[in-house]
Formats: C-alpha cells, structure tokens, sequence
C-alpha cells in the first residue's frame, strides 16, 4: 500500500516547495499584476484562462519552476478534490497550496487519494511512478495526523477491494483483520468449521462449497462502558451467483463483493485511529460463494441464527444470508448504534448511479447528519425508505421468509427490508447499499 506520508509533507517543506494558487477569471487578473513581464507574456501567450480545471506553470527567470496556477469553479460547482487531479498533471516535485483553495483539508486529501495506485502485480519496470511522485506540503490548519489517518484508511479498503480473489479470500481477509488489531491494540475473535456451523448456519451454508472456508470475523475496540457502535461488512470474497450462476460478465468484478467488508474495516481503521470515545465492533462474515456438489440449492430451507427459517429463492442474493446472521448476533448485544455496509443490489446503482450509495434508516435525525456530513466531507449518500409495504415481496408458502423478492421492483429497499428483519434492539441502525468501485476515474478517485 502507497503510505500517505510519502506523499504529504510536514508544514515545514514549505519554503522549497512550487506554490499553486487557485485563481478565478477576476483574482486572475490581480495575481498577474505582481509577476514579471516575461511571466506575463508567458500566460497570455499560453491562453490561460483560469478556467475550471485548467492549469498552467510559470519558470522563474533561472528556468525553474515558478508557481502553478489553477483554475477553480465556485464553491457550488467545484468538486473539493479536483484540485487533487494535479498530483498526476504536474512535474514530480513538492508542491503547496498557497492561495485561492476554499478547502486546502478536501483538496489535500484529494491530491493524496489521487495518487493512488494499485501496484502489487506490477513488475518492477512498470511500476515506474514509485520512484517520481508529486508530494504535497500540508496545507496551515490542516491537521496532518487526522489527515494521513483517514487517507491511510481509504487506501486499506481501495487495496483489499482491488486484490484479486486468489489472494483475498476469507482467510485473507482475516488476515488483514489480524493486522489492523495488531496496529491498535485490538481483539480479535474467529468462529469457523463446527463452531460456525452451529452457530451461524447461514454463513456456513452460503460458504460451505468453496476450498477456503467460511468463518466470522469479530474485531473489538475501546473502553468497555464507552457508547457502543457496531460496524458489519459483507465479506463474500468473490461471488460466483452460486447454482443460480452469474455470466461471465456479471462474474468480472466480484473480487469486490467484500466491498462492505473493506468498507467497514477503512471506518474501524479512522474511528481507532481518532481514538474516539467508543466501544468499537466490527464483524465480517467472511466466505465464497462458490460451486460444489455441497452448495446449496434453490428451494432449500436454512434457518438462521435468530431462529427464522430461509426458503433460497436464488442463490445470487446470498449477501444479506450472510450479514443476517452477523446482524442478528450484533443486535443482540443492543449495540447504540449499529450500521452494515454491503455491495448488495444492482437496484441501488440502477436507481442512484455508481457515485451516490443510498443508506436507510428509521432515524430521521441520524439520517439528517449522515446526509449533511457526507456533503460536507465530500463522500455523498442519499436516504432511501424501509418501505415496509414491500415485505409482501418476501413471503413464502414453506418457510417464513424467501431470500428473493418476488416482481422484480424496488430491489435494493426490499435487501434492505430483509436485513431489518434480524435487527431489533439496536438503538440506531444503519443499512448502505455500496458499489465498492470507480468505473471511471474523477479527481480523488482513480478508476
């Protein structure tokens, strides 16, 4: 994994690194009043505009490197971390946020996530940027240690979605678990073979037909009286759509089905690394959902650990099988506020793109703070309803719930009415629907 610290410097770099001032058509016009006349005819000759997204760089008289100046939107239409794009469009070399930036926090951070890339497959010969880089000085009144804790949490998840199954399976998974504790001082739990078996059959089931096999993850943190907060994350390693199998097509990108899995752990990684108040635990039901002569079948009837019986309408909706059993043993414990996050429906990009993950809850004023801090950090989600008329959808003449929604509709609120079912005690749930991947590349977003 890229270190963040390799890439934003402390403060004190500051005196040799190149200043880039964010600039208008109108305070354009008032920086060039202060440069030389070669500077001048330099930036007329070149066209520049300021326009949004748009830069140019200035030579200082020796030849060298000047300034970089960049053109920004306003405040309503700018992207925070566009300014981030330049760590890929300017010469190697260290760089500063001098003047102009409404936001020097988003767009660090966004120079810093801009940077990523996967490079654990790469020969030497290829991965050729390691050696070139383009660092950034942290901007006055950024908090660098905050700073490189959440950009160090975001590159964890962006490489455990990116690892191919092969090398990401359960077992995996539960190494990276491991090595997050190890990191912070956390305790690590994992029920797996007979064990799992008897308590957590759903998970068993989904996982039982692949070589690595299923287990559940359980990670805790912080003071034992702390308010309790309960993080549980889909870990299906790869996803071939079971005996219901997916096309080869729909098979391409489910090395990220453990997206909610990687999703939680980046959460854990920030939350520990902030040492906030908490009680922190995270649980990962962690398995394949693969093809053997023991997978189970369309038609079949589990029950689950809280007792309710399953009738399998498609094997392909095993996600929430799996964080069924998770939810219920996490609510058990009456946690204060208990959230999941799960790459679970094709509905919920259908219905809100790749970039917008919807999030339900019955808590109108958590749901208001999730929507108002997730602008204000750039990482926007949007509330939809547990439109609890579409239970209907669920029933089953044999068992008391069907895992597949019948009519085809509202696919990811009748998933999120599904995962409601196990979840009773929990002072505040939470239920995000995320796609866990960026199918082309934006500022602070490599694809």
């Amino acid at each position: 994994m890229i270190a963040a610290k390799s890439i934003l410097l402390s403060a004190s770099s500051a005196r040799t690194a190149v200043p880039v001032h964010a600039v208008t058509p109108d305070t354009l016009a008032t920086l060039v009043k202060s440069l030389s006349v070669v500077q001048k005819a330099w930036i007329e000759a070149n066209g520049f505009e300021a326009k949004p997204n748009s830069h140019l760089c200035v030579a200082d008289k020796q030849g060298g490197l000047a300034m970089v100046l960049y053109g920004i939107g306003t405040a309503e239409t700018v992207d925070p971390f566009e300014p981030g794009a330049l760590s890929r469009a300017l010469p190697a070399g260290d760089y500063a946020l001098a003047s102009g930036f409404s936001n020097p926090d988003l767009a660090a951070l966004g120079w810093i996530l801009h940077s990523y890339e996967f490079t654990r497959y790469l020969s030497g010969k290829e991965n050729s940027r390691s050696g070139r880089r383009t660092r950034l000085v942290c901007p006055d009144d950024v908090d660098r240690t905050n700073l490189l804790a959440r950009a160090d949490a975001v590159m964890l998840g962006r490489d455990l979605i990116n690892t191919p199954a092969e090398d990401m399976g359960p077992s995996q998974l539960e190494t990276a678990m491991r090595s997050l504790a190890r990191q912070f001082k956390a305790a690590v739990s994992v029920t797996r073979g007979a064990a799992l078996e008897k308590k957590f059959p759903l998970i068993h089931m989904v996982g039982r037909a692949a070589d690595d096999a299923p287990r559940l993850l359980d990670l805790r943190w912080g003071p034992q009286r702390a308010p309790k907060l309960t993080l549980v994350g889909k870990g299906v390693c790869f996803d071939t759509g079971g005996l219901d199998l997916k096309p080869a097509s729909g098979m391409a990108l489910m090395k990220k089905d453990m997206g909610g899995a990687a999703a939680v752990l980046s959460l854990a990684s920030m939350i520990m690394a902030a040492q906030l108040n908490v009680r922190l635990r995270v649980l990962v039901p962690a398995v394949e959902n693969a093809v053997a002569g023991n997978a189970f079948r369309p038609g079949d009837v589990l029950t689950s650990r809280k007792g309710l019986s399953v009738e399998i309408g498609n094997t392909d909706a095993e996600g929430r099988l799996v964080l069924a059993d998770a939810l219920d043993l996490a609510d058990a414990e009456r946690p204060d506020m208990l959230i999941d996050m799960a790459t679970l429906t094709g509905a919920a990009r259908v219905a809100l793109g790749p970039d917008l993950p919807p999030f339900y809850t019955d808590d109108d004023e958590l749901a208001a703070q999730l929507a108002r801090h997730s602008m204000a950090s750039n990482d926007p989600v949007w509330r939809l309803p547990f439109w609890h008329r579409y239970n209907d959808m669920f029933s089953s003449r044999i068992a008391d719930i069907n895992n597949a929604g019948t009519g085809g509709f509202a696919g990811s609120i009748t998933a999120a009415l599904f995962l409601k079912r196990f979840v009773e005690n929990a002072g505040s749930y939470v239920h995000l629907d995320i796609y866990g991947w960026v199918p082309a590349a934006r500022a602070g977003r490599p694809a």
